[in-house]
C-alpha cells in the first residue's frame, strides 16, 4: 500500500520530522510523499494530527 497526503493537510510538518527515510518534501506549499523513497512504515500516518495521510 502506498501512502498519500490528502487535501486535508494543514501543513504542520509533523510528518516530515517523523519520516525515517526523508520521503516527505514540501513542494509549492504542499507536502508530498516520494513513493520511490517511502518504505511504507506508516510513521507519517500515525503522527498526522488531522489524519490527512491515507493508504491508497
Amino acid at each position: 500500500m502506498a501512502f498519500k497526503i490528502t487535501e486535508d493537510c494543514v501543513g504542520c510538518g509533523t510528518c516530515v520530522d517523523e519520516c525515517p527515510v526523508g520521503a516527505i518534501k514540501e513542494v509549492d506549499g504542499k507536502y508530498t510523499i516520494d513513493q520511490e523513497t517511502c518504505t511504507q512504515c506508516g510513521a507519517c500516518k500515525e503522527s498526522c494530527p488531522v489524519e490527512a495521510i491515507v493508504e491508497e
